[in-house]
């Protein structure tokens, strides 16, 4: 499994900012007809992604809870700042 459920939020949340901001631009008095065509276009994209991204978590905590995956949880391990991982 390529997501995780923290992955899955954080490109949910990204997503839902962009459209946010995406639909400002539909609202902008000084933007021409291109422009706002253009947005339009873009949020329909986003839009779809959103739906894709919150149809792929709702399947995998369906998948959690009925015991067909399991998640795995990675460690961190970071060797930047640690004196005992430095080359003398």
């Amino acid at each position: 499994m390529a997501e995780t459920i923290g992955s899955l939020v954080d490109k949910i949340s990204i997503v839902r900012l962009k459209i946010c901001h995406m639909a400002e631009q539909l609202q902008r008095p000084d933007a021409d007809a291109a422009h706002k065509d253009e947005a339009g276009s873009r949020l329909a994209v986003l839009n779809v992604q959103k739906t894709d991204l919150e149809t792929e978590l709702t399947e995998l905590f369906k998948s959690v809870l009925a015991g067909k995956t399991r998640l795995k949880i990675y460690r961190q391990f970071k060797m930047y700042n640690d004196p005992r991982y430095r080359i003398q």
